[in-house]
């Protein structure tokens, strides 16, 4: 039986004392402490772990100020800053407390366009901010690949650049202005002054002129030893920026730079003022393809010089793991192959102008030069002028970074030297050199990156889980360092020190080193602010943190490898954290994107499943073995275990809370660029859960929908009528805790079909069948939602079928599985499956082609009984109509029915199936009709979840995410949607039902 689980992961008495000490102030954030919200932030893109003892997310500057005051009296209370929790080295890592500022303090102030500037709170996400300023002719320069969850207050304390840094330059070169708090709750105003200002401000006797008095002494005192070791990058030193805290003659002094690049080690940023860029008019993109990677590297210092915005590159590893990705299909007629030759290495070469005739010429002049490149490795070119194109283009540079996880064999691609900077003239020579040392380790490694600027990213692949492998890490990183030194680069060129906050003392030299502590000293005197990164206070004797500290792989080998093996859409998170992406339109992951709370992502919930997998093995629980429990514990068992309140602290009561939050939509499974199969790993836990505690009542009705429905199915109007009365409404919402029960279909399937002969089934009679007859034939495979729910629309279907020329087949309703599967009812589900299996592989033998509308039900055919069943699911195919459709030829409608209509795909269907919507359309355009795809996200339905009382509240605010307003600019008869799901959440909300697409073909089609 499923055991109890304590974490016994209590929290330090000091730091109970402050959070109930800042809970009795006016503090008006929230301040988490459960174990899982703890697991939540103890990891971020990196390859370190680290549990605080507790999470705070403040709702204001205030907040952040009452934070520092309340801490005044507890001079061991440690904090760190957290935004997006993207950094690949563990900077916002600590095992004191987490402040995040991207739940609350996340709103874009203020933007004035006339001058160029913007307001932004520290939780703003990059992608956020340029949604704002688009409209306007503006964006926020630095291009981030995680742009789209990366927070300002992130950018700033890593001094982030990205994509185009040649031109745009670093997050520091855009920072007008800087508000933030001290550890002691001081608050800070920072923007240039003039240094003779700067000097009388040091007289003062306040916390911001002891500092500036510091600042000047390092800055003006040290200024030649500063320019001296600093190398002439345009990724210049920072962490602390020494050089640019002066300008260049010495008239100005800038407090805000030597913050950004901090890391969170001085203070907590509040707010800040940056500059923003005018969009260019006009863009290209030139993809060069190169017969290797070498050739790639040597050949774009050439570009550079040729005035590219920016030159970006990837090597054949990369670009073939996202040739297996989802969001290939998006570019792959833009990145062509070329025949009979292998593309190796792809640098992708921007230009930007307000003058078409400029870029014109640009790229007249980079084609000749390509053109007669073949001897320096150029096998193919391609450019587009499409902004949108060249949009898709960097979605897929982007995604690579995560999908480098997605490479076969337990040897992961990991970040820890991966954003060395070396002078661009020297870095072919240095990445071959770097290339070697991996090679000379016997290691595989993806590279992609920013040679314009000398960056590149390498990952060298290693399985942590394994104490030899991990031992390579510190070794590795001594040897780049030393690499670096050599081709006069530095360690951290874009990614921050973090972790390799060891290596600080090498690259700043003893001297300048010793400020930095001075600096230090004066902000956090008593190194509260991020301890051990960057440096520690003059006077301190706590220590820096090393690349050899604690890391994830030390808690994931304390799980057997063959529960890891089983569990690996699980274990595969690697912290890229796409399912954080702010963008209401991006089906992933609606549960985080209404509450915020990053339990309640992929990347949350497979972190709590890891977790519980590893308390499990602690207490030697064969996990594989409990799944499979053929005697599980008595009725009695599980109603005392329920009530016990002895083991209310079982861990297994968070991991279900995360659980339950999930809509199973199941977009992780291909928009995760490691397939975090969220919906999986759903069902297997709640398997095993119920073993121990009782199910409620409304999991045995869902996963008893597919045999109650036909039978209600029977008597709909007596059905129906109850279900309209307020009493019984009531009823199910309080014992039951369901909500807009959705009423049986009438007349009925069977009625509306009124005993048609060509839709009867008869197995023995179609095997009688010549070919040439079952040629005609085609099977309609029934759900439960469409069938009985939404009767009409598979009355459309037969008429549809029938207008095109064939004959259509009703198969009898058989259960599909999918409801017992959601709620975890796993050993039924392969029961279902198989049944439904052996009927439909029957068929298959016939050839005849087999239908289904919802896309939930019929893409369960081929994911979830492909897991369950093996190759005993056999070979059937069930078609979405989209795809048979696809197939015929399609008559032209008559030109008095036609309108411009607008597709609201199904979530589940938009992500497996990523060209589904463009096939509608195509469809539609084949018959002359007018057909728009929406872009939205996840409506809040999600098959049973909007009907939960307990998750009313969600499934309302993820459909006015997007869907709302979308379905607000069209006219009701304009709108058909592929799911019933999303036809029966507009129905809830807009008191209108939108058809199926299929149904507006067969009133269309004569």
């Amino acid at each position: 039986m499923l055991p109890a689980l304590d974490t016994q992961a209590l929290i330090e008495n000091h730091y109970q004392d402050f959070l109930s000490d800042l809970t009795k102030s006016k503090f008006s954030g929230d301040i988490e402490y459960s174990y899982g919200s703890r697991l939540a932030v103890s990891t971020d893109n990196s390859i370190y772990q680290q549990l605080p003892q507790a999470v705070v997310f403040p709702k204001s500057l205030d907040d952040l100020s009452l934070i520092g005051q309340t801490a005044n009296t507890y001079q061991t209370v440690k904090f760190s800053a957290r935004g997006g929790g993207t950094g690949t080295n563990g900077q916002s890592l600590t095992s004191g407390i987490i402040v995040d500022v991207s739940r609350y303090m996340n709103q874009v102030l203020e933007v004035n366009a006339e001058q160029g500037w913007a307001r932004v709170q520290a939780g703003v996400v990059k992608d956020q901010l340029n949604e704002v300023l688009k409209p306007l002719g503006f964006f926020f320069a630095p291009d981030l690949s995680t742009s789209n969850r990366a927070t300002v207050g992130g950018m700033i304390s890593t001094d982030a650049s990205g994509q185009g840094s040649l031109v745009y330059g670093k997050t520091s070169d855009h920072i007008l202005a800087l508000t933030s708090v001290m550890a002691d709750g001081t608050i800070l105003n920072t923007a240039p002054m003039a240094i003779d200002d700067a000097k009388v401000l040091s007289q003062e006797h306040t916390p911001m002129a002891k500092v500036t008095q510091q600042l000047l002494d390092t800055c003006l005192g040290k200024r030649q030893q500063i320019i001296d070791k600093f190398p002439r990058l345009n990724r210049f030193l920072t962490g602390y920026d020494l050089e640019n805290t002066l300008n260049e003659d010495l008239s100005v002094f800038d407090m805000s730079r030597v913050i950004t690049g901090s890391e969170g080690s001085l203070v907590f940023v509040a707010e800040a003022k940056v500059n923003i860029t005018p969009i260019a008019k006009f863009k290209a993109l030139v993809n060069v393809k190169y017969d290797s990677f070498e050739s790639a590297l040597r050949h774009a210092p050439s570009m550079v010089a040729a005035n590219a915005t920016s030159v970006e590159t990837v090597d054949s590893n990369v670009l073939n793991m996202a040739k297996q990705d989802i969001i290939w299909h998006s570019v792959d007629s833009l990145i062509t192959e070329v025949e009979g030759k292998t593309v190796l290495g792809l640098n992708m070469v921007e230009y930007n102008s307000n003058d078409q005739a400029d870029i014109e010429q640009k790229i007249a002049i980079l084609s000749a030069n390509l053109d007669s490149a073949e001897n320096l490795g150029v096998i193919g070119y391609q450019i587009t002028y499409d902004k949108a194109d060249i949009q898709k283009i960097y979605a897929m540079r982007k995604k690579s970074v995560g999908l480098l996880g997605k490479i076969k064999g337990s040897k992961k691609p990991i970040a820890f030297v991966e954003d060395t900077a070396v002078p661009p003239e020297n870095l072919a020579d240095f990445i071959m050199e770097f290339r070697a040392l991996l090679d000379g380790k016997g290691l595989k490694y993806g590279m992609f990156g920013h040679v314009d600027a000398g960056v590149l990213h390498v990952r060298p692949a290693l399985d942590l889980c394994e104490p030899e492998q991990e031992a390579m890490v510190p070794e590795i990183s001594d040897q780049v360092v030393a690499l670096v030194a050599k081709y006069g680069g530095l360690m951290w060129g874009e990614h921050g020190k973090g972790y390799r906050s060891e290596y600080g003392p090498q690259f700043f030299g003893e001297e300048l080193f010793t400020e930095l502590r001075k600096i230090k000293s004066v902000f956090d005197p008593l190194n509260k602010m991020n301890p051990g990164k960057i440096c520690t206070p003059l006077d301190s004797t706590e220590s820096l943190v090393k690349v050899s500290d604690q890391k994830r792989g030390e808690f994931d080998r304390q799980i057997p490898i063959e529960v890891r093996s089983s569990f690996k859409p699980t274990m595969s998170c690697n912290g890229n954290g796409l399912c954080f992406n702010y963008d209401t339109t991006s089906p992933m992951c609606p549960s985080f994107k209404i509450t915020g709370d990053r339990r309640h992502s992929p990347k949350g919930r497979a972190s709590m499943v890891r977790e519980w997998l590893r308390l499990l093995s602690k207490q030697n629980i064969d996990v594989n073995a409990l799944e499979h429990n053929e005697d599980p514990p008595s009725w009695f068992e599980r109603f005392r275990n329920s009530t016990d309140k002895r083991v209310a602290d079982d861990f297994s009561h968070e991991v279900l809370e995360v659980m339950e939050g999930c809509l199973a939509c199941k977009a992780c499974t291909s928009q995760c660029p490691v397939s975090v199969d969220v919906p999986g790993f759903k069902s297997r836990f709640l398997s095993m859960y119920y073993q121990r505690y009782m199910r409620p009542a409304k999991d045995h009705l869902v996963g008893n929908i597919e045999t109650m429905v036909p039978l209600m199915a029977r008597v709909p109007g007596f059905i129906n009528f109850f279900l309209r009365q307020n009493w019984v409404k009531q009823t199910i919402r309080k014992t039951v805790g369901y909500l807009d029960t959705p009423i049986l279909s009438q007349p009925t399937l069977s009625e509306r079909l009124n005993g048609d002969l060509t839709t009867q089934f008869n197995l023995e009679a179609l095997q009688k069948l010549d070919p040439s007859q079952l040629a005609k034939k085609v099977c309609i495979v029934q759900d439960p939602f469409t069938s009985f729910y939404d009767a009409s629309v598979i009355e459309s279907l037969v008429s549809l079928i029938t207008k095109l020329g064939y004959e259509p087949v009703l198969l009898p309703f058989m259960p599909n599985g999918k409801p017992q599967h959601v709620k975890g009812f796993l050993t039924q589900f392969a029961k279902t499956a198989k049944t439904a299996a052996d009927l439909l592989n029957q068929l298959d033998e016939l050839d005849l082609p087999m239908i289904g509308v919802d896309p939930s039900m019929v893409l369960c055919y081929r994911d979830e009984y492909t897991k369950t069943l093996g190759a005993a699911r056999g070979e059937f195919k069930v078609q979405l109509v989209h795809e048979w459709l696809l197939q015929l030829e399609l008559p032209k409608v008559n030109a008095n029915t036609r309108q411009n209509y607008a597709l609201f795909g199904h979530c589940s269907e938009k992500t497996a199936l990523p060209a589904s919507e463009q096939q509608w359309q195509q469809i539609f355009e084949k018959t002359g009709l007018s057909l728009t795809a929406v872009s939205v996200g996840c409506c809040g339905m999600a098959g049973t979840f909007g009907h939960e009382a307990s998750h009313i509240e969600e499934s309302t605010g993820i459909y006015q995410l997007s869907w709302q307003q979308a379905v607000s600019q069209y006219q009701p008869e304009q709108i058909v949607a592929t799911g019933y799901s999303c036809r029966s959440q507009v129905a809830r909300f807009e008191k209108f039902k939108p058809k199926h697409p299929l149904q507006i073909l067969a009133m269309s089609l004569s």
